[in-house]
């Protein structure tokens, strides 16, 4: 039975080897076809504007240049834009330089009497003739000029604000209200 055992397991060891042996020495990598898949990415061109609040209440005292407005309001301005664009700017504008605000019976404070300090700036009035709102009426608050290196962008802009009434001592008590707007324009 000896001599059995061993024929048989000399038998097994050739079949392995002979099946080892049939087998190729890398292994053969089958691949698919290559197939592709188109990408289109957009990033649209934007232009944002936030306020940091949107009301400025004041203490009115007749006959005074400085009649300082409670707080001041920080408008932050983020874009996104292609080349070719030239310049972006801030504005702030009334609808009327007659009547920038009113107390609704006719007397009104104009748009020349209403300052804007950009940044710590000197304050400016809105005298101006601006892309929005009414003749005369505007201010230019900033200008950034578009390069390449800065397609996308932010800027802060923080506005104190001033009503002058040195020129208006007979104005009546009462209370005066108004809207003044602040936009963006990219060209």
């Amino acid at each position: 039975m000896t001599k059995r055992r061993t024929t048989i397991r000399a038998a097994v060891a050739l079949s392995i080897l002979w099946i080892l042996a049939s087998l190729p020495g890398k292994a053969q990598v089958l691949s698919s076809g290559a197939r592709t898949i188109s990408l289109n990415a957009n990033l649209s061109e934007s232009v944002s504007l936030s306020l940091s609040a949107n009301t400025v209440n004041f203490t009115l005292t007749p006959g005074s240049a400085t009649n300082a407005g409670n707080t001041a309001i920080t408008a932050t301005t983020n874009w996104t834009l292609r080349p070719g664009r030239i310049a972006l700017s801030v504005y702030a504008f009334f609808a009327s330089s007659a009547a920038a605000l009113t107390d609704g019976a006719g007397d009104n404070i104009p748009s020349s009497r209403f300052s804007i300090s950009d940044n710590g700036g000197a304050f400016a009035p809105l005298t101006n003739t601006a892309p929005f709102g009414g003749a005369n009426a505007g201010l230019r608050l900033a200008t950034v000029f578009v390069l390449l290196g800065n397609l996308q962008g932010r800027r802060t802009d923080t506005m104190n604000f001033n009503i002058d009434l040195s020129t208006l001592p007979n104005l009546p008590a009462g209370t005066y209200t108004g809207t003044v707007t602040i936009q963006v324009q990219v060209i």
